[in-house]
């Protein structure tokens, strides 16, 4: 055999021990060499980037996710809520007025309000009532003293009486505490509002220089501010305080103020001067010329006969009379009203004609004396009774 016949059989057993090395699947066709295209990677490099991808992307597939979705179910109850709408009352101003329900008293009513007027005894007064006891379905008014009957819309031409009288009563305390030391009585302090409270009323309008009258005193004006602040009861700024010791007569109120120059209010008392027929003449500082002690008669002397059968006011006599213009005097007497009621003289209680004469020092005179200098005493007379 030759040389070149060895290299040859040498060369094809190589091969198909190769071959034998090589697992080819029976089923894979031998598909003949693609060519590359130049902008794509070699084939190796290729196959394994698409392995890798595949093997990712088949991972990912393969990924199960479960969303669990939660359902919540709402129940919505509906509350059906009744109102019963009370119609208002048929009333003139129904804000003002209250219905009496089954078994609702009157302090229970009253206590419902926060306004110190409106208590049981202002209640039943607005309401004319003589009790506590109540009615259902009464109606009442709790306006007070608004000047309205506020359930038919009528006009209340009086106020509410337990209004007014609580109103008078503290205008009566504070008028004894100013007038207290003055030798005038103290006021009765009743909450009603009568001669005796209006004179003094006057008179305090007269000591502080509000206008004067007799008129009653309304709660909450500013009189009354003045009244209620006012801790001392002044000297009335007239001309009669120029002289040295003098008597201030004020026909308007029935009142006699007297003092000491402007330094000193010594009294007030309450007098009645002379009627329309018998006026009592005016006066600015008329100085008195003349005491009558009538000590041979206790002290009476009758303005027309004297010594008297009987002497009383009824016969028109003068407890020791101190006489300023003629015949016009101040004397006491026991009859003072608060209105006019002499003939031209200013009558005084016997007691403050007393403390009168024994503050001038005349208490030892026992005749008739002009000795003007030692009663030392003007009068002023103003003002008109109406």
């Amino acid at each position: 055999m030759t040389t070149r016949r060895v290299l040859a059989l040498s060369a094809l057993a190589m091969a198909l021990a190769a071959g034998c090395s090589a697992t080819v699947p029976a089923t894979a066709p031998i598909e003949p060499a693609e060519t590359a295209s130049p902008t794509t990677n070699s084939p190796t490099s290729t196959s394994t980037s698409t392995t890798s991808t595949t093997v990712a992307a088949a991972t990912s597939t393969t990924t199960s996710t479960t969303t669990s979705t939660t359902s919540t179910t709402t129940t919505t109850t509906t509350s059906t809520t009744t109102t019963t709408t009370v119609p208002p009352l048929d009333v003139y101003d129904p804000d003002c007025v209250v219905q009496v329900a089954p078994g609702q008293g009157l302090f229970e009513i009253v206590d419902q309000f926060d306004d110190d007027t409106v208590d049981a005894e202002t209640v039943r007064a607005e309401n004319g009532l003589d009790t506590d006891v109540l009615e259902p379905g009464q109606l009442l008014d709790v306006c007070v003293d608004n000047g309205v009957n506020d359930i038919d819309g009528s006009a209340r031409l009086e106020r509410n009486a337990v209004l007014v009288s609580r109103e008078v009563r503290a205008q009566q305390v504070k008028l004894n505490e100013l007038f207290a030391g003055f030798g005038i009585r103290e006021l009765l302090v009743d909450g009603v509002s009568g001669p005796v409270t209006r004179q003094r009323l006057c008179a305090f309008r007269l000591a502080v220089g509000l206008p004067v009258s007799t008129a009653d005193m309304a709660a909450g004006t500013p009189e009354e501010q003045q009244l209620m602040a006012t801790e001392t009861l002044p000297i009335p700024f007239t001309s009669a305080i120029l002289a040295e010791r003098w008597v201030l007569i004020d026909q308007t109120c029935q009142i006699m103020f007297v003092g000491v120059g402007t330094e000193r209010l010594e009294f007030v008392f309450p007098t009645s001067t002379g009627v329309a027929e018998f006026p009592t003449r005016r006066q600015d500082r008329s100085r008195v010329f003349k005491y009558d002690s009538a000590s041979d008669n206790a002290g009476w002397h009758d303005s027309l006969t004297y010594p008297a059968a009987e002497d009383n006011p009824l016969n028109g006599n003068m407890y020791r009379p101190l006489y300023f213009d003629g015949g016009q005097a101040i004397h006491g007497a026991n009859n003072v009203p608060r209105s006019p009621a002499s003939k031209g003289c200013a009558r005084l209680r016997v007691d403050d004609m007393n403390a009168l004469i024994a503050w001038l020092g005349l208490d030892d005179v026992t005749g008739v004396t002009y000795d003007t200098s030692r009663i030392n005493l003007t009068v002023n007379v103003q003002g008109t009774y109406a």
